[in-house]
């Protein structure tokens, strides 16, 4: 029997992630771009669009672990900590657009990704990237292949 796959939709407006298999659904709050949606290089928003997740990262690290340019460093961060510094931790599920205007999000860095600011997940406060609560990265690390199809929907 071969198995359903799996397809994400981030909903800005309503600042959710939807994990979609068939009938199952599992939502997620999330935190996109506090500068708004947008595709320019520098500029810090959230793209819009169709996007795969093209690599994943942080198989086997514990919650909190933080990560520089992709590489867990050994360090650990718990929410609160560090909050002036925004923090990729515990996994990261890299995006590639497949959409003319959004082709650059790869070289962009745009990620789903833990964040040390859980305390704004919700509302949107990002540097571009999809923040998620660090329970919820790990979960959907788990459920999400690579090549899983992600639509985000300002």
């Amino acid at each position: 029997m071969k198995a359903v796959p799996c397809s994400l939709r981030v909903d800005i407006p309503s600042q959710t992630l939807i994990w979609m298999r068939g009938d199952e659904r599992r939502v997620f709050p999330v935190s996109t771009s506090r500068q708004g949606v947008g595709f320019e290089e520098g500029s810090l928003k959230t793209p819009t669009g169709r996007f795969v997740v093209s690599e994943k990262f942080g198989d086997g690290e514990p919650l909190g672990a933080v990560f520089r340019s992709r590489v867990p460093i050994g360090q650990t961060a718990a929410p609160g900590e560090a909050p002036a510094e925004d923090l990729i931790l515990t996994r990261i599920l890299w995006l590639d657009g497949l959409d003319p205007q959004n082709a650059n999000t790869r070289e962009r860095f745009i990620y789903i990704h833990g964040t040390n600011r859980e305390d704004l997940i919700g509302q949107p406060a990002s540097h571009g990237c999809i923040r998620m609560r660090n329970e919820d990265v790990a979960a959907l690390y788990d459920l999400t292949p690579p090549g899983t199809p992600l639509e985000i929907l300002a």
